[in-house]
């Protein structure tokens, strides 16, 4: 197993630790279909459309 051979400085372990609040919120876009807010190269979630042609139902015909 493996066995570190000097111990990690405070400033070392800081910095490791530091990374974690650099994640930011990921990018959405409005869907030229429906304009509702979706994910970029994903189906909208609300009219199922996909670069112009529907791939999936979307929320509002499956509550039809």
């Amino acid at each position: 197993m493996a066995v570190p051979k000097r111990r990690t400085s405070p400033m070392k372990r800081d910095q490791r630790r530091a990374h974690h609040d650099k994640v930011t919120a990921p990018n959405v876009s409005a869907c030229p279909n429906c304009g509702d807010v979706m994910l970029p190269h994903r189906a909208c979630p609300a009219c199922g459309f996909y670069k112009g042609r529907q791939v999936i139902k979307g929320k509002a015909e499956e509550l039809e």
